[in-house]
């Protein structure tokens, strides 16, 4: 394979009948509500896969924080393999932030990240896994525009075009068919080179971010159901859409540098003019 373009791969495969192991990390913020149901299907999942598991809570300060950790001390006396790493307003903010100080609490090789808000559905964690656990790829994602993946509800026209004029302006970073996902699993080793290269901790899109600063060539695609959110408000606004804009500047130049400038990349106008008009139809939303 070779890395041309990710490969589709069944939610049904599951990881081999020797025990693996990945480090779950989950960026929270006001979440409280929704760490008990996240903590019991995501252990039930990866427990019927035969894959070891432990969560780690990213937790930023809200209003929510303290529930939060009672959540997670409730949890531990329970017996799950489950704990939260709290920062305060003064140590920063920001999800992609939030994602990489867990990353950097993880106790296994392989790290994984999904959202606290259960629109990530738990039940699909070993199959993101998988291929990363395997040694066949270095990066997986779970993507809605694969077959068997989609939408759990109705999404208005508006946010329709949103996210498809956002998605298309990161096509040309990685070969995921959805790179704006924030679902996604890598080695340790492969965050290691994106260390290297610099990791932008201000975007909103970590995941698009390590794809892009990691250069992973190996990147496959795993279909997901993208489900409404059950409890909590979405934490997404216009300024972070000009982050992303912003973040999406910082990526091209890294992948093309002087090509840019030179006018070799292909649509680059047009997609400068892409990127102008999503960012007005975020901000008149």
């Amino acid at each position: 394979f070779d890395g041309s373009a990710a490969r589709p791969l069944s939610p049904s495969l599951s990881p081999r009948l020797h025990p693996m192991s990945v480090s779950v990390v989950v960026p929270a913020y006001d979440e409280a509500v929704n760490i008990e149901p996240l903590t019991r299907r995501l252990f039930a999942a990866t427990t019927s896969a035969n894959l070891r598991a432990e969560l780690i809570i990213a937790d930023d300060e809200s209003r929510g924080s303290e529930a939060t950790a009672a959540a997670v001390e409730q949890l531990r006396a329970e017996g799950f393999n489950v704990r939260i790493h709290r920062r305060t307003r003064a140590e920063g903010r920001g999800l992609s932030s939030a994602v990489l100080l867990g990353f950097a609490q993880a106790t296994h090789d392989v790290l994984l990240c999904m959202d606290a808000d259960l629109q990530h559905e738990p039940e699909s964690v070993p199959a993101i896994a998988a291929p990363v656990l395997s040694g066949s790829a270095d990066f997986a994602i779970g993507s809605r525009y694969v077959g068997g993946g989609g939408l759990g509800f109705d999404w208005s026209p508006i946010r329709r075009i949103i996210s498809a004029g956002a998605t298309a302006l990161a096509w040309p970073l990685t070969s995921s068919s959805d790179p704006m996902s924030g679902f996604f699993c890598l080695s340790k080793q492969t965050l290691a080179r994106g260390a290297k290269s610099g990791v932008n901790a201000m975007g909103f899109k970590i995941g698009l971010e390590l794809m892009a600063r990691c250069r992973c060539q190996r990147v496959v695609d795993v279909p997901i159901t993208f489900q409404e959110r059950q409890a909590g408000e979405s934490k997404l606004s216009g300024k972070q859409q000009l982050l992303y804009l912003r973040q999406l500047a910082s990526l091209y130049w890294f992948k093309f540098g002087l090509l840019l400038l030179l006018g070799v990349l292909p649509g680059g106008l047009a997609l400068l003019a892409a990127a102008a008009f999503t960012a007005r139809l975020v901000l008149s939303r």
